[in-house]
């Protein structure tokens, strides 16, 4: 099986279930997808309706293309879809995926749902992918998320200036993480042990 193919399961623990997004998850996504804030970091703006349902159907082509695997996220303690994070880039080959496309509702935002939502995607990329290495991308100016990501035991790798255009008219800097194979159990231990590590929204 692919990578792709193995990855398009459902991943669920006593907090979260995450699956794979199906088109009849757009209300439900799109109701706690509607806050500026949640954008501020990502290379797209979610200010209307149509720029949702673009966003969205994005991720369902690259589900169906095998390019991308977009979950939905439903916290448990509400029972609510809370956002969506996807695993992406996935060069199969080299041993190399990343997880990024991460957003969460502004109610999910502090509750431990990203933490958890990283947690089982970190646990099934090492445990069941057999990958290699990890990488999360986040903006230089994303102070939570690159904090967030050093509290669980990612390596900051550096900063590729000018990386992209983002929707303000800046370029952004974008600064990579990575988690190897080798520190996965040191990584995994952290994430379990310690419920005061939250890991904010990367936004790629």
């Amino acid at each position: 099986m692919s990578w792709a193919e193995i990855a398009a399961t459902s991943l669920e623990n006593e907090h979260v279930l995450l699956r794979p997004v199906r088109p009849e998850d757009r209300t439900s996504l799109r109701a706690v997808a509607m806050h500026p804030a949640i954008w501020r970091y990502f290379v797209i703006r979610i200010d209307t309706d149509a720029d949702f349902d673009a966003f969205f159907d994005a991720g369902i082509a690259d589900l169906q293309a095998g390019t991308r695997v977009p979950y939905l996220i439903t916290d448990k303690r509400t029972g609510r879809a809370a956002g969506s994070m996807s695993f992406g880039n996935m060069a199969e080959k080299d041993g190399r995926l990343e997880i990024g496309w991460s957003w969460l509702g502004r109610d999910f935002q502090g509750q431990g749902v990203n933490r958890w939502a990283k947690f089982l995607m970190l646990r099934h990329a090492f445990e069941q992918m057999a990958a290699e290495r990890v990488e999360f991308k986040t903006d230089e100016l994303n102070v939570q998320a690159r904090h967030g990501l050093r509290n669980i035991g990612a390596r900051e790798e550096g900063t590729l200036r000018s990386f992209n255009p983002m929707p303000d008219g800046r370029r952004r800097d974008a600064v990579f993480y990575s988690v190897l194979r080798a520190e996965w159990p040191h990584v995994r231990e952290q994430l379990l042990a310690s419920p005061k590590v939250v890991l904010t929204e990367a936004g790629t």
